[in-house]
């Protein structure tokens, strides 16, 4: 049975993901910015309820994935918080200024986590490595078990040949899980077309606030929608 992992940047989303058919939430914030690390709060009372995998994202800030010492140090900070609060994994990246896998801070990461009980995935700074292959073995190196990649396109949906060759040179030593641009139509079409046995998407959609507000608020936000949920799930299940 394939897999299926959603992004999610509440509590409340990543529950109605749970409800609804996800075996891993990848939890985080800001996922205008691509997602950030979520706050301990969040973290331990998501990890109170809910009874799927759970990876919160380590990224201290939006932008690239080079980190300077104390940023890095708050990474490792934030890693061993998860393994306190009982996290199944994190998800991580760290890259050099010459757009490679920073295999040092990579493996001091991976280590962490393995020494707190924990697994290891790299998120989608795999995508602006400069050497996809080279990047592969990398991580393979350093401990990670898992790849979030769009195979360096844009949406998964246009990285399928770049996904296929990925999951050829994997070769059963990293799970390659594509994500980006994935929908409840394509999702099937994709694990299909690439051979992968996992695939991570957001499912989401505005929902309006009961909540009064002023004519110039918007209260509006993105959250999971449980009928995209349920409809990926469904396509999926028996790939």
């Amino acid at each position: 049975m394939a897999v299926l992992e959603v992004c999610a940047e509440s509590v409340g989303s990543a529950l109605t993901a749970w409800r609804c058919g996800a075996a891993r939430i990848e939890f985080c914030d800001n996922m205008h910015e691509g997602g950030t690390t979520p706050s301990a709060g969040n973290i331990a009372v998501l990890r109170d309820e809910v009874r799927c995998e759970l990876f919160p994202i380590i990224r201290p800030r939006g932008g690239d994935f080079v980190y300077t010492d104390r940023e890095f140090a708050a990474m490792l900070e934030d890693v061993r918080f998860c393994g306190s609060a009982g996290c199944d994994g994190v998800v991580a990246g760290v890259l050099t200024p010459d757009g490679d896998v920073d295999t040092a801070r990579c493996r001091e990461l991976a280590g962490l986590a393995a020494s707190l009980g924990m697994k290891a995935a790299f998120h989608r700074a795999f995508d602006v490595c400069r050497d996809r292959e080279r990047a592969l073995e990398d991580m393979i190196g350093a401990g990670f078990i898992r790849i979030l990649t769009s195979g360096g396109a844009g949406s998964a949906p246009e990285g399928v040949p770049e996904l296929r060759r990925l999951v050829r040179l994997a070769a059963g030593r990293i799970t390659i899980m594509p994500g980006s641009g994935v929908t409840p139509e394509n999702a099937a079409a994709i694990l299909r077309e690439t051979g992968c046995r996992e695939i991570h998407g957001t499912f989401r959609s505005r929902f309006d606030s009961p909540a009064p507000r002023p004519a110039w608020a918007d209260f509006s936000r993105w959250q999971a929608d449980p009928e995209k949920i349920r409809k990926v799930y469904e396509n999926i299940k028996d790939i």
